[in-house]
This record gives C-alpha cells, structure tokens and sequence, in this order.
C-alpha cells in the first residue's frame, strides 16, 4: 500500500518502508515499564537537575515546586498522548441517515510539541471523511487529534496518525487532514520568524483524487496549490 503525502508544496508517494518509519512514534519496548508516578519521580530530579546546572536557586518559594509541576505536565498532559490508556475509544456507527456526502470538521484546535526543542506546536487541523457506511461522533475526530498531538512530535507524522486512525474507525480508506500550525522552535529561536506558519496533509482513499480533494479545500478555504 502507498499513501500520498502532501507536505508544503510536492506531492511524495512513500513506500512500505518509509511510511512504517514515518507513522510510528519511536518508543523503546520498555516505555511502559514504570507507572505514571514512578516517571514523575523519575523526570522530577531530572528537571531539578537541569535547573541546579543552570544555576537557578531551587530554595526560591517560585522555584522550589516547578520541578514536580513540569514532570507532571509531561507525564499527566502535553505527552499524556503516549500512554495507550488514554487512547479515544474506536467506537463508530451506522450510517442510518445515508448521509454520502464529505463531513469536515474543521478549526480543530491543536497543541502540540515539536520533538527537536521540545518547545511548542500551535495551530489547527480540519479532518474530514466520506462514510463507508459508518460514522462517528464529531467530538471523536477532535478527540483524535488531540491524543496524537499530545506527544512529542513531527508535524507530518501527526498528519499520518491522525488519517491512520480515523480510517481504522470508519473501515474506509476516505479520510483526510490537513494541519496549519506555527512551530515555536521557528518563532522563538533560531530564525524567530513569529509569522511564518507550516501546512502539512495527509489524503486516503478518494482525497487523493483532485476534484474531491479541491472539494475539501474549498470547505476550509485554503489555497489548493499545496
């Protein structure tokens, strides 16, 4: 199977190989080892570590606590997405209405962070698909997106995972998204361009096809040349 993958501006098709590596967040086969407490202990001192080497002063009352507060954060939310338990529940329905027609949701608000700085990922994905027969609840696509966003990430990855999932769920290969985030490893160091803004998408199935694939663009207003 070969997946397009539209990614600012060329279309590439990867093979078997290339799309294994890029759809898979890589974990170590003993990531799940420690519970959630034992790694918030664990990334605790690490935190505290780094700051010590920084040379902030810990004793401070403003200091003293964000050790523990950054562990949690990663553990319990911005990569909460790591942890399998939090998944969304794959549920789907039938179709009863025969609704045939493209469903977008769009405007889904993204956080997410970028795994090169570990600094943050902002934007907003629009997903849509054409049922199989199947649907799901609107929420359920924020819902995914949110899941794969919370872990560090590479922004056409997310794309990959988000259409990967959304596809198992409904049993059709009609499902696309397309992201449009600003990456603050750009807008905040480095170059510190704070307008420049990175648009990456994902088309299965019929989106791959250029009348439906404009279809989707026209919904979401975005420039087709991409």
């Amino acid at each position: 199977m070969k997946i397009e993958s539209t990614i600012e501006g060329f279309d590439e098709e990867m093979d078997n190989d290339h799309l294994s590596a890029a759809e898979d967040t890589p974990l170590r086969e003993d990531a799940f080892d420690l519970n959630d407490d034992q790694k918030i202990e664990k990334i605790q001192a690490s935190v505290r570590d780094i700051l010590t080497t920084l040379g902030m002063d810990l004793t401070d009352d403003s200091l003293n606590d964000t050790p523990k507060r950054v562990a949690k954060m990663f553990v319990k939310d911005i990569f909460g997405g790591l942890n399998p338990e939090r998944k969304p529940k794959s549920s789907s329905f039938d179709n009863k209405y025969k609704y045939g027609e493209m469903l977008v949701e769009k405007n889904i608000t993204l956080y997410s962070t970028c795994e090169h700085h570990l600094l943050p990922i902002v934007g907003i994905a629009h997903v849509a698909y054409i049922s199989n027969g199947t649907v799901v609840g609107l929420s359920k696509m924020n819902r995914i997106v949110d899941y794969y966003a919370k872990r560090p990430q590479v922004q056409e990855r997310l794309n990959i995972q988000i259409v990967r999932e959304l596809q198992e769920v409904l049993g059709t290969e009609d499902v696309a998204c397309v992201i449009d985030a600003k990456h603050l490893c750009v807008n905040s160091r480095g170059i510190r361009d704070i307008q420049s803004s990175t648009v990456t998408a994902e088309y299965g199935g019929k989106f791959k096809e250029q009348a439906t694939r404009k279809e989707f663009l026209d919904y979401i207003k975005l420039d087709t040349n991409f």
